[in-house]
Order: structure tokens, then sequence, then C-alpha cells
């Protein structure tokens, strides 16, 4: 059997970082890195890479990688006293070899279960207890899927509370030629206005400018269409009720370091999250949060989306 078949593979990847690679029977395929616990390819059965992964991330911890689907946990953004978007996307994670039970309806072979514990040191700057189990499954038909379970495992009878971010940096052909149906006419905070609440127009988005706001209480799907690559990608999500969309634009891309000036153009970040209601959990319960993404052909009628075929399908 050609290593190109097996379903799941552990190598090296940059900087001698270990990996994990997912390769499903069409040819589709998925990376992640255990450092960070952190997908960094997604690729379709034509070998296309789906995400987008800046050319000048920086695989070295304890930089998080700059790309693909960081992990943000046990805090979103800066809403906390840890650094921005917590700490797990920069833990090395290990392989999960003995999983709890694990319903599934897919019956692809290449999935891995990846798990987190909190350090002595991650208990100084964050003393609570817990586990952190994430699946990342490739299904049939190639879709990605990423299913994290968190549980309070504390003794003392102390809450666990975050909140979490699925940060999926996709990859497009141009900015300017996309735009997101699902979340016309909902609230969102808009963190560029000090997290100020507004209500979104009732059109689909478009991109001009900088982005960065939290959309609540979204549906369960959000398409994200390309227009020049006639392309669509599907998020579905589970547990997350809001999401974040987020492009920096021209004169943040050119502040960070391990961001291509003009990188802006061909990446877009739309978040599955629950962010502006924290999660609680009594010792002893578990949460769960899921995605599964999807790439699909769009057909266009006068620039519109037929929306039978990927928001009711």
């Amino acid at each position: 059997m050609s290593s190109e078949r097996v379903p799941v593979e552990l190598c090296k990847g940059i900087n001698g970082l270990e990996k994990v690679v997912l390769r499903e029977v069409r040819g589709s395929s998925a990376e992640l890195y255990l450092y960070g616990g952190h997908v960094t390819s997604w690729k379709n059965d034509h070998g296309e890479e789906l995400l987008f992964v800046s050319s000048k991330a920086i695989f070295k911890p304890p930089k998080a990688i700059r790309g693909g689907i960081p992990i943000c946990f046990p805090q979103f953004g800066n809403q906390g006293s840890l650094e921005p978007h917590g700490f797990a996307r920069n833990r090395f994670w290990s392989i999960d070899a003995d999983p709890p039970p694990f319903p599934t309806n897919s019956s692809s072979r290449a999935f891995i279960d990846l798990i987190l514990k909190p350090s002595e040191e991650d208990m100084k700057i964050w003393p609570y207890s817990y586990e952190f189990r994430l699946r990342v499954a490739l299904g049939p038909g190639g879709d990605l899927m990423l299913t994290s379970r968190i549980r309070n495992t504390s003794t003392e009878g102390k809450l666990l509370t975050f909140t979490f971010a699925y940060h999926t940096y996709f990859s497009v052909s141009d900015i300017s030629e996309v735009r997101v149906e699902g979340l016309e006419t909902l609230d969102y905070l808009d963190n560029l206005q000090n997290k100020e609440r507004f209500t979104e127009q009732g059109d689909a988005i478009t991109f001009e400018s900088e982005v960065d706001k939290i959309y609540v209480s979204t549906p369960t799907k959000i398409a994200i269409l390309d227009h020049e690559k006639k392309r669509t990608f599907v998020i579905r999500k589970d547990g997350l009720p809001d999401a974040v969309v987020w492009n920096p634009w021209d004169k943040k891309a050119k502040a960070m370091a391990d961001f291509g000036d003009d990188e802006y153009k061909h990446m877009l970040c739309v978040e599955a999250a629950a962010v502006e209601k924290p999660i609680t959990l009594k010792p002893g319960e578990e949460w769960r949060g899921r995605q599964e993404l999807s790439a699909v052909p769009s057909s266009y009628c006068s620039g519109q989306l037929d929306p039978q075929k990927v928001l009711n399908f």
C-alpha cells in the first residue's frame, strides 16, 4: 500500500514539529500540527488548498501559527486577563490513544484524536482543571470536521468558564470578489468600535475595508461565496452560537510581522465561536463545539447564489 493511501500518518513538519496527515480515499487531505492542535492544510480531491496559511507564518514556539485553524481557548481575543486568544494554540497537544466513546455518523478512517490538559505552568496563569479533547476528521466527500469536547475536571468544586473559537482562515481568490451569506439582519459587536452593538443590513456581506465583527445568535449554516473561483465554502456548526468575521486589510497586514503585506486579499476568517456569552461548566460537566467545513461548486444567476444548493441542502 503506498503511503499516499494511508488514512493517518504521523510525520515531521516545518522546523521538525510533529504533524499528522489525514488522507481520504478519493484524494482529499488535511494536515495538523500537535503544536496548537492546529490544522494547517485542507485540500480537496483535486489537491487545491482550501485554507490560508501566511507565507510568513512562524512555525516556532511560542508563536502561534498564522493561518489554518487556530483554536482560541480559554479566551477569545482580549476578553480576559490571558494573552489574546488564550494559550491552547501555542501548547503542545498529545495524541489521545483511548478517547471516550464518540458518536459519529462518518465511516471515514481519516481522523485523529488529540488531548490537551493544563501543565503546572498553565495552572499558575489560569488555575482551572480541564480536559480538552479534539477530533479532526475528513469525511468521505472531503468535508473537514472539528469536534471539541471540554470537560471540567475540578475536584475542588470550581466552575470552569471560557470563551472559544475556531479561528478558521479560508483561502479566497480576491477578497473584493467574496461575499458571506447567512448573517444578514443579525446583530454584531464591532471590535473596531469598542464592541458597540449594531445590526447588519439585509444584503450579503461584502468587503472593501478592514472588518472585525462578532455576529451573535447566528444560524447553524453560513456560506462564503468566492465569485472568481466559483467555489462556496459552507460552515455548519453546533454549540457555537456566534460567528466572527475578520480581515485585517492593508494597514494591519503591514503591521504584522508574520503576515505578508498583500496577503489580506487572499484570506477571510469566518470563525465559529462562543464569545458573547461565555460557557460555564460545573465539575464533571462537558461542553461540545463542532464545525464542519465543505467546499462546493457555486452556481450563479445574475450574481446570486442559488440558496437551495447551499443553505438548504
